[in-house]
């Protein structure tokens, strides 16, 4: 199938043409015919699928084609697209542009931590597309400085990840805030139960898109594990990056302070690095990426707010300096490569404290990660002990996720994830009895 098979108007194909896409992803081929037929839409699907293009190209072509409104005055926004974090908003608007470069269409991104007033200045001249992060929108809302009364077109994009971060209640606030008639599109790259919930207040009857397994690792990233003991991740990063065929690696620890700890070290090394996370301000985490689009800076280190919405061409090499707590993460981060079919490679460091996450890892990604064992800073892991029978972390995960949705539905604190991080960023992993590696 090409593009040209799923009926869209020339002005897009030649967008497309010009930034070299050929052939439509799984996921845009079967969700690209379900919203230009008017149809609300769930939609599973991993990071790295091509799915923004899946949402944004049908909706453009929906406003590109609609009959003019006679009502004078400027535009009102017809399309709202809720994403959450700011990186991720301003991928979106990225990918708006180049696809629209051919319209008449104009779109906004609107994100928190810096000044709102340019925002604001550009949704005053009118807009027909908004991006946006949940805490922005509902201030600006607030402030009467735009109103999403007129939305004919909602996608709420990485909806678990909206829930992990705490976004809950101000993505329910929204729904309240836009029409009931309206086609809306529900992007996940996990559906547990929780978001089922979720996606039933939002949408109505609609078509059902899975291209991939539930949190399923793509094919093409070859994934690896080194076992080492925590004080010696330093050096085997170093060690690691010795590789001159690394031109580039996105490095994920836990917490904001453990990130500029690994880049301070790092740059002792006469290694380029940057940090990016939630402390950092809008124009250094911009500059950041910018650097490390254009080769000046070879490694990103970063909490797990990136583990979505960067989008790098040809990144070829994760790092997991610290695993992560919770299992799902570890598909969002090493997601950063191997994307729309490219090749990847992912490492993660595994300390002693950390085996239990590891086994959590290979028990949702349903397959055993590779050991390596040829590095100068091995961990004996014959002296581990098995693993006492015990509820997992996952499943503990679980039973906290159906705490949040009782305490949600009495309307108590649910005592969940920071909103400025995901919900691995900030905690240290607890000690844990050891095990036999898998």
């Amino acid at each position: 199938m090409t593009f040209n098979d799923l009926k869209l108007i020339e002005p897009i194909l030649d967008s497309l043409k010009k930034e070299g896409y050929e052939t439509p992803t799984p996921i845009q081929e079967q969700a690209i015919p379900i919203v230009l037929e008017g149809n609300d839409l769930l939609a599973c699907a991993q990071t790295g699928t091509g799915k923004t293009a899946a949402f944004a190209l049908p909706i453009l072509q929906l406003l590109a084609t609609a009959k003019p409104s006679h009502e004078p005055g400027k535009r009102k926004i017809k399309a709202l697209i809720v994403t959450p974090t700011r990186e991720l908003a301003i991928q979106i608007g990225e990918n708006f542009t180049a696809y629209g470069r051919h319209l008449k269409l104009k779109h906004a991104v609107i994100f928190g931590g810096v000044n709102q007033n340019p925002q604001a200045a550009t949704i005053k001249q009118g807009v027909d597309i908004l991006v946006a992060t949940p805490g922005r929108l509902l201030d600006l809302i607030s402030q009467k400085l735009l109103s999403i009364r007129d939305i004919e077109y909602f996608v709420l994009d990485e909806a678990d990840r909206m829930l992990d971060m705490g976004f809950v209640h101000d993505v329910k606030r929204i729904i309240k805030l836009i029409p009931e008639k309206r086609q809306s599109l529900f992007f996940s790259a996990t559906i547990p139960k929780d978001i089922s919930e979720l996606a039933n207040t939002i949408l109505t009857t609609p078509k059902k898109v899975e291209v991939t397994p539930v949190s399923s690792t793509a094919e093409t990233i070859e994934q690896a594990i080194y076992h080492v003991n925590q004080q010696c991740k330093a050096d085997l990063l170093v060690h690691v990056l010795k590789d001159k065929s690394i031109k580039s690696a996105l490095v994920f620890t836990r917490t904001k302070h453990g990130a500029d700890k690994v880049v301070k070290m790092l740059q002792k090394n006469h290694i380029t690095a940057e940090a990016i996370h939630g402390n950092k301000s809008q124009n250094h985490r911009q500059r950041a990426l910018t650097n490390f689009k254009n080769g000046s800076t070879r490694v990103m280190v970063a909490t797990d707010i990136a583990a979505r919405g960067i989008d790098i061409d040809e990144l070829a090499f994760v790092v997991n300096y610290e695993i992560p707590n919770i299992p799902e993460t570890y598909v969002h981060r090493i997601g950063r490569t191997g994307r729309a079919g490219a090749s990847g490679m992912a490492v993660s460091f595994c300390d002693i404290e950390e085996q239990d996450y590891l086994r959590d890892i290979q028990k949702l990604i349903k397959r055993s990660i590779p050991v390596i064992t040829d590095h100068p800073y091995p961990l004996d892991v014959s002296q581990l002990a098995p693993a006492p029978k015990k509820e997992s972390h996952f499943n503990k995960v679980k039973s906290q996720r159906s705490n949040f949705r009782r305490n949600d539905s009495k309307g108590k604190p649910s005592g969940g994830s920071k909103r400025s991080e995901g919900p691995s960023s900030g905690s240290k992993p607890k000690k844990k009895k050891f095990f036999k590696k898998p």
